[in-house]
């Protein structure tokens, strides 16, 4: 039986980094990295859709993840390496197992609607290139415009290296599927933020998520709660997370820029803006960021 062990936990997506001309930081990918230490979550998810990851080259992409092995102490690196064509992808696979990464994630191709044997082929040549690392499958259905069915699962299965699925699908009986068809020897990560409770309930392992980042201590109270099987109290955080995450998505600009303001706000930590086509923040927006950022402030009083 496979030890997953390092996988379990709270894994917040990772944000791009970007200084004041809009181009990828390394000194601010370091600090995020540094700020995640900190907080003491299991890990990161790298060049993600959090990480603006279809909007970055693959250079930018290589530059965020070098400068995240640079300062990742004991975090578990997750590294996202999906690309619109194969060649680009399996390029960031094997930079990625060069610098010793736990393990590499895709989601499936996207625009061209694509046969199963086509997305299995796209992932196993992935994961080809990064022979000795982990493979993780990315399932985000209502982005990708494709959704894994377990029978597409059952053949990732005959890959040694495919370890589990990142579920961002929003039925949470996803999970349930995912996890009793891979039993013990694979993970399945809960995606949704709204949904953490009732996906680790299910059955996740872990999870990883893109507002983790704004609020990690929230997360990891709901995580040990449901680990001592209370269930009240992390429900009740569940609730008010869900009201955060409520107001970080009801701005005019785009929530990984809300998010951006309130870790400057609540945590002293610029990492720029976003890349266009995202749009950034309007005056009235930062209004909302400052109530979000106060929201998660009283939340940590409460319940911390």
């Amino acid at each position: 039986m496979r030890n997953l062990d390092k996988y379990k936990g709270v894994i917040p997506a990772f944000y791009a980094c970007y200084d004041d001309n809009g181009e990828i930081s390394p000194e601010r990918v370091r600090a995020l990295t540094e700020y995640f230490v900190d907080k003491k979550v299991r890990g990161v998810y790298v060049n993600g859709s959090s990480g603006e990851c279809i909007y970055q080259s693959v250079e930018d992409r290589k530059v965020v993840l070098e400068n995240v092995m640079k300062a990742k102490g004991d975090l578990t690196i997750i590294n996202h390496i999906a690309c619109n064509n194969t060649k680009d992808g399996m390029e960031l696979a094997a930079h990625a197992e060069g610098l010793k990464v736990d393990a590499i994630a895709a989601i499936p191709p996207i625009y061209f609607k694509l046969p199963e044997y086509a997305i299995a082929e796209y992932w196993n040549d992935y994961s080809s290139a990064a022979p000795n690392t982990d493979f993780i499958i990315y399932n985000i259905p209502q982005l990708a415009g494709v959704a894994l069915s377990r029978g597409l699962y059952a053949k990732m299965r005959e890959n040694k290296n495919v370890i589990g699925v990142k579920n961002s699908s929003m039925p949470v009986f996803d999970i349930q599927g995912f996890v009793r068809d891979g039993g013990d020897d694979y993970i399945v990560f809960n995606g949704p933020d709204e949904q953490f409770v009732s996906g680790r309930v299910i059955g996740a392992k872990a999870g990883i998520g893109g507002t983790y980042g704004a609020m990690p201590e929230l997360f990891l109270a709901m995580d040990e709660c449901i680990n001592s099987g209370d269930m009240k109290i992390a429900n009740e955080i569940q609730y008010c997370v869900n009201d955060i995450i409520a107001a970080l998505t009801s701005g005019h600009g785009n929530m990984y820029a809300m998010i951006k303001e309130v870790l400057r706000i609540n945590e002293g930590l610029d990492i720029g803006s976003v890349r266009k086509p995202l749009v950034a923040l309007t005056d009235d927006d930062k209004e909302i960021a400052k109530s979000a950022a106060k929201m998660i402030v009283d939340a940590k009083k409460k319940f911390l």
